[in-house]
Order: structure tokens, then sequence, then C-alpha cells
């Protein structure tokens, strides 16, 4: 794994390495928010990825029927939509940026969701601790653009993304992807149709361009809209392991 990628078989050392890009601290947060920072999240927080494999069954007591995984949640709307309304599944959540992670802990908290557990730092060491084929769907909605040309390679729908991300997901596992920024989207078809482990499942143009009934609203998409930004969505299923 380089020092800003994704691997397989990555040692706990090297992520430990993993250079993060991007925010990690906004607005000092309201009382209630930090509390929930507290209190909630130590009690729902999945153990350290760089510490060493963790295997997603376990994280949830009572046994769940499918895992999911959303990479950079943002203020973790949509994961807790999913959690609310697929409650035999486990979901987990990855987000860097500590205002996002405390306005998903206040959606936990309000709905009283059982089914989330939260990583609050990068996802790609998370990506890298899971086990080989243990995850059934993947979520990596309007992720950073890295606008710049230079910073395309850290684009988390990338190459080396794809690499991590196909890794753990089971034969069938489902990836769901979207963006608003046009070069972004441009580029999430090249790699995905150019990476033979993944099938489009589009059939239609409505198919990426209408949100499915079980696909909420982020606020990112709402801003996206509301600035005539189009988004698109993608879905892809990974195919069987020879």
């Amino acid at each position: 794994m380089g020092k800003d990628g994704f691997g397989e078989g990555t040692s706990s050392g090297d992520l430990a390495q993993t250079r993060f890009y991007g925010r990690r601290k906004g607005r000092p947060l309201r009382i209630g928010r930090q509390k929930l920072l507290e209190e909630l999240l130590p009690t729902i927080e999945i153990p350290s990825p760089i510490t060493g494999p963790i295997d997603p069954l376990t994280l949830f007591g009572n046994g769940k029927k499918q895992i999911w995984v959303e990479i950079g949640f943002g203020g973790g709307e949509h994961l807790a939509w999913q959690a609310a309304a697929n409650p035999d599944v486990g979901l987990i959540g990855a987000e860097p940026f500590i205002s996002g992670v405390a306005t998903c802990l206040s959606h936990i908290a309000d709905k009283k969701l059982t089914n989330i557990r939260l990583h609050a730092d990068d996802g790609r060491p998370l990506l890298a601790a899971l086990p080989e084929a243990s995850v059934d769907r993947v979520f990596v909605l309007h992720p950073d653009p890295w606008r710049k040309r230079r910073h395309w390679e850290r684009r988390l729908i990338g190459p080396e993304g794809l690499n991590a991300i196909s890794r753990v997901l089971k034969d069938g596992g489902e990836l769901r992807v979207a963006t608003d920024h046009p070069g972004y989207q441009v580029w999430m078809l090249r790699v995905l149709q150019n990476d033979p482990r993944f099938w489009w499942t589009a059939e239609k143009a409505d198919d990426w361009r209408i949100r499915p009934a079980d696909w909420p609203e982020t606020r990112y998409e709402a801003k996206a809209i509301r600035e005539g930004r189009l988004p698109i969505k993608l879905i892809y299923k990974r195919y069987p392991r020879d």
C-alpha cells in the first residue's frame, strides 16, 4: 500500500502511516452534541482499525443478516435513514469530520437506532481492516472530488479505492456511488466501467438520474440541485470471484 493509498493485506503498521487529507474539525460544537461525542460515541464506536482486523459480525450483539458500510457519511442522514429502514442490517459508518460525526450521533439518539457502529476517522484503514468478502453493500455518496488534477489520485472512487472496496464486498455485493461534480462523474464512470470486477446495473437513463425509493436525499444532493447541478447515482454489483 502506498502512503496515501489502499491495499490488500495491509499491515496495521502501514495503516498507522496512512496520510489523511481534508478537514477534521469545524466550528465549536453545541453543548448537546459535545455531550453525544463524550457519552454516546464510545458505546457504538468500533475498535481502531490500526490495531488489527475487524470482524463486522462481532460488532452487533444480536446478529445481523447483512453488513453495509458507508464511507464518508457526512452528517449521517443517509446512514440513519438506512438503519431505521433496515433494522436487520448492521451499518458501519466512517467519517473523519467531527461535526458530521456529532450530527450523525444526534440522528442516532433521536431515532433510538441500535444497528449503527461508527468509525470517527478516515475510512481507508477501516476498509483495509475488514475481512475479504465480509460486506454486502458499500455507499460512497458525494465524496470529495479533489478538483485539482494533481490531487486526483486521492479520489476514493479510483483504482486503489476500488481495490479496497472490491476486496471487502461479497460476490454480488453492491456499490452505490453519487456525485454532482461533472469531472468526477466522468472519472467515476470511466474507472468503474473499466474495472472487470464490477457491472453497472442501469438499464435506462432514469436508473442513474432518479433516486431509487431506498436512496434518501442527502443535504449534499439537495444543495447541488438548488445550485443547478445534476447528481448522478450509480449502482454497481461485484462479479463473483474466480
